[in-house]
């Protein structure tokens, strides 16, 4: 069965990542759009460096092709963004992008947009999936006739309303004026080509590390982490960069290395980001978190006489929210985040290049704003685990946690519990610990965040002793 998770679809290459299973995928969505009535404009199809993505795109086109829907196809590889914005700017019902974002290099995939660039909310996927169920006839129209005849047509200049438009929401001239050296570790994604040249328009010196396409990702996983960095850190010590940045796969999850190679983390990236659109440019506003996101967002927010939203995991949730409350930004402990004014989801191209604003501006380091804000605030320090278990157990731990609701012997007073999303146990002095299971790969994720790792740490631990893994 074919199941959409919070990133859309994604699978093992060569298991169920295969041609069949991707135009049965491309099938769903015709009769969908002809579901819904939305196949006067066209779906437009991109793609990111992964192995077989390309061809799965084109895979993809040939099917919305046969199926009578007109195609515009990505001339070149392209970072998820894009699609989100061509689709919002064009006003176009349907983007694809192939995808398995920050999955390991054996995972491919298929994200869906829909109706002003937002993520596919779950009604959709669900009743895609269930489309997908009954398709027994596949029917494909040969790329290149498609081509030849205009069924399919390629995007000449697919970047050039992304990037102006981007460009207009930034402060160029603090940028060309501060004149940083960036070290960019583009992790052999899709997202390269856009921030260079915003960055190089903004007259910084931009040195890249992992520009070629690499169906292993270098051998590392194709996440920002601390632990995939350790090269751009060490060379942006070594060679005296201002800052490192870093993107995943199709360039939706962002990672920061400070100039003293500290590694900054996307909780910390978000209150950066927050605070300097608050205080620094005098936005106002509230701000937007998924639940196993930093609360120090929450601390931050209230100073300013702000709240901050708490939604379930999912980026869908978040941009619908920003939308609700006109919030400033909203993102996710994941990597993840956009800013109101901009596209209906993530972008990192944007975010890399608010950061580069933020350290022109406030000509400070930011781990010197971090310290600034824990000061005010108190420390906030989060750890994380992904359990691995065996597939037949996956019922015994939901019947534990789910309905069961029975829970570990904390030594801090629980405050209250959240089953919206998981399971999320609050305490008192303000930590939680969340347990939920993934929605790409079949792993339980568990984050908890308290004053200091090792008391974060022992959360975790208390739910892996609890639970036996």
């Amino acid at each position: 069965m074919i199941k959409f998770g919070t990133g859309g679809w994604r699978a093992v290459i060569g298991d169920d990542f295969i041609c069949e299973n991707i135009r049965r995928v491309a099938t769903g969505i015709v009769l969908l759009a002809k579901e819904q009535n939305k196949i006067s404009k066209p779906i437009i199809i991109g793609y990111d460096r992964r192995f077989l993505s390309e061809s799965a795109a084109k895979w993809v086109a040939e099917t919305l092709a046969a199926g009578g829907i007109k195609v515009w196809f990505m001339n070149r590889s392209a970072p998820t963004p894009l699609v989100m914005h061509t689709v919002k700017d064009k006003e176009l019902h349907f983007g694809i992008e192939i995808t398995a974002s920050h999955n390991p290099p054996n995972y491919n995939g298929i994200k869906l947009i829909v109706d002003e660039g937002r993520d596919a909310p779950i009604e959709t996927t669900q009743r895609l999936e269930e489309i997908i169920e009954n398709v027994s006839d596949i029917e494909i129209c040969a790329f290149n006739d498609a081509v030849k005849d205009g069924r399919i047509e390629y995007l000449r200049n697919p970047f050039n309303k992304f990037l102006d438009d981007i460009i207009d929401l930034l402060d160029m001239k603090a940028l060309r004026e501060r004149g940083l050296r960036v070290l960019f570790d583009t992790m052999h994604g899709s997202g390269a080509y856009p921030l260079q040249v915003i960055l190089h328009t903004a007259r910084c010196t931009v040195d890249t590390i992992n520009l070629n396409k690499d169906a292993y990702f270098g051998g590392m996983m194709p996440a920002p982490s601390e632990q995939t960095l350790s090269t751009l850190s060490n060379m942006v010590v070594k060679d005296g960069y201002d800052f490192g940045i870093a993107m995943d796969g199709d360039g939706d999850r962002l990672g920061i290395v400070d100039r003293n190679g500290r590694y900054i983390n996307a909780n910390e990236i978000l209150c950066l980001l927050y605070y300097y659109l608050v205080k620094y440019k005098g936005w106002k506003g509230p701000v937007v978190r998924n639940l196993a996101t930093t609360h120090m967002l929450d601390k931050i927010a209230e100073s300013f006489g702000e709240k901050c939203y708490e939604v379930p995991v999912g980026f869908k949730h978040i941009s619908s929210k920003i939308d609700e409350v006109d919030a400033v930004l909203g993102g996710e402990s994941s990597g993840g985040l956009t800013v109101r004014g901009h596209i209906n989801g993530k972008d990192s191209v944007y975010a890399a290049s608010l950061f580069a604003e933020m350290v022109s501006v406030t000509n400070k380091c930011p781990t010197d704003i971090i310290r600034e804000l824990e000061a005010e605030f108190g420390k906030f320090v989060m750890v994380e685990d992904n359990l691995h278990f065996a597939r037949e157990y996956k019922s015994v731990i939901e019947k534990i946690i789910f309905e069961e609701r029975k829970l570990p012997d904390f030594s801090n007073k629980v405050e209250k519990v959240g089953y919206e999303d998981g399971c999320k146990v609050y305490f008192e002095n303000g930590d939680f610990v969340i347990c939920r299971f993934s929605g790409t790969e079949p792993l339980l994720r568990i984050f908890a965040e308290s004053g200091n790792k090792e008391t974060a740490a022992k959360y975790i631990s208390d739910f892996k002793e609890f639970l036996n893994i």
